[in-house]
């Protein structure tokens, strides 16, 4: 099976989502990495940023933790140099209903159109090697930090942006919208150690 092309907005990688299998009742996180690749990184960073900002799904007790196991893997096999993502089965066999997915997916069209205006090639030396890598290493950190972040307001939708912003950045290859994340991620750390102290 050939890899997917890899969406260069949010727009398109919503119309990916929509184009799954409609017959099924549930949609796993393997449906989603089929449709968007395995070498995804930006998309798939973009999804779990996504899933976790959206309340019809990222409301759902564990659905953080799950994104974040997500981050945390293909964030250290990226950082390891591979070229594509292994998950194992059992975080590909989780699912949400497909209602909720469909839900989610139709409150996300009309902001998508409005933020893919905002989107151009900015700062393109941030979307190379080394600004990949550094994207990755801090997405690493915020997948560490999220499942406490379940019980401290309003956090975890810090890491959500921070991932929806990382993501963003890589796919459209904007350097400013990565920038946003990283202060979105010095943002939510600090907001963290100020509720912990």
């Amino acid at each position: 099976m050939s890899e997917p092309t890899e969406a260069t907005n949010l727009t398109e990688l919503l119309e990916k989502m929509e184009q799954m299998q409609h017959g099924a009742p549930k949609v796993s996180v393997e449906d989603i990495v089929d449709a968007v690749g395995h070498r995804s990184f930006g998309p798939l960073l973009l999804i779990a940023g996504l899933i976790t900002l959206a309340p019809v799904i990222g409301d759902i007790p564990g659905m953080p933790t799950l994104m974040a196991l997500l981050v945390l893997l293909v964030s250290t096999q990226l950082l390891a140099g591979r070229k594509t993502f292994w998950l194992p089965k059992w975080m590909l066999n989780r699912s949400v209903s497909r209602k909720r997915f469909d839900k989610a997916i139709h409150a996300m069209r009309k902001p998508a159109k409005w933020v893919d205006g905002l989107l151009g090639t900015r700062f393109k030396w941030m979307t190379g090697y080394v600004g990949i890598r550094a994207t990755a290493l801090a997405c690493l950190l915020v997948a560490l930090a999220m499942p406490p972040m379940e019980f401290i307001p309003f956090t975890a939708n810090g890491a959500g942006l921070a991932l929806t912003l990382f993501g963003l950045g890589l796919v459209a290859r904007d350097g400013l919208v990565l920038s946003l994340g990283f202060l979105i991620t010095a943002a939510t750390f600090v907001a963290m150690l100020m509720y912990l102290l």
